[in-house]
């Protein structure tokens, strides 16, 4: 067995936390190839037999991460929209999701639930943005258009992080662009979509 230092033995559900977090970090590092069992021990310090107890195969592992990332999502939209508020300023909105799509990992793990075609997940994945729409919407109770300019709201901002989130890296010094400008389109077409009639 090959490990990164001594092997450590820790109990249920700390060593699941930890096996999570490394396997996110190796996510966002390294795309979903980088997250198999032997990458995982290594970044922990474990062996393979410990995850399989805590997991049963790579792919518990991967699943277990996609909804533990999946749930949160919804905490980090949750958190960044805060309880009870009113209304939700666009521009507070679009930080919001852009920071879950990219610092959050949002879009490598969407990317990795469409490419695994991961249907039950996916489904996870697709209620928190319907209820992010949803609570956008009950904010313009007497808008009789409120749940239309919700979508296209939620649409553009999901579509724009998601791209920004996987490729902005890449697209934006290949264009010269400056850092942020994917945001700030976003937020340009939403004030459009925001003022039609």
């Amino acid at each position: 067995m090959s490990t990164n230092g001594p092997v450590r033995r820790r109990r249920g559900s700390v060593a699941r936390e930890e096996a999570l977090e490394a396997a996110r970090d190796l996510l966002l590092s390294g795309g979903p190839a980088a997250v198999t069992l032997k990458a995982v021990g290594q970044r922990m310090g474990v062996g393979h037999a410990n995850l399989i107890h805590h997991f049963g195969s790579a792919a518990g592992l991967q699943g277990a991460l996609m909804d533990a990332m999946v749930r949160d999502l919804a905490r980090r939209i949750e958190d960044g929209l805060g309880e009870g508020r009113a209304d939700v300023e666009p521009g507070r909105l679009m930080t919001v999701v852009f920071d879950a799509f990219g610092k959050g990992g949002a879009s490598q793990m969407a990317a990795w639930l469409a490419l695994a075609r991961e249907q039950g997940r996916a489904e996870s994945f697709a209620q928190v943005v319907r209820d992010l729409a949803e609570r956008l919407a009950a904010m313009a109770p007497d808008d009789s258009r409120a749940a239309e300019r919700a979508r296209s709201l939620v649409m553009t901002a999901a579509y724009m992080a998601f791209a920004e989130g996987l490729i902005g890296d890449i697209l934006t010094p290949m264009l010269g662009a400056p850092q942020g400008l994917g945001q700030d389109l976003a937020l340009k077409l939403t004030a459009t979509l925001l003022a039609e009639p």
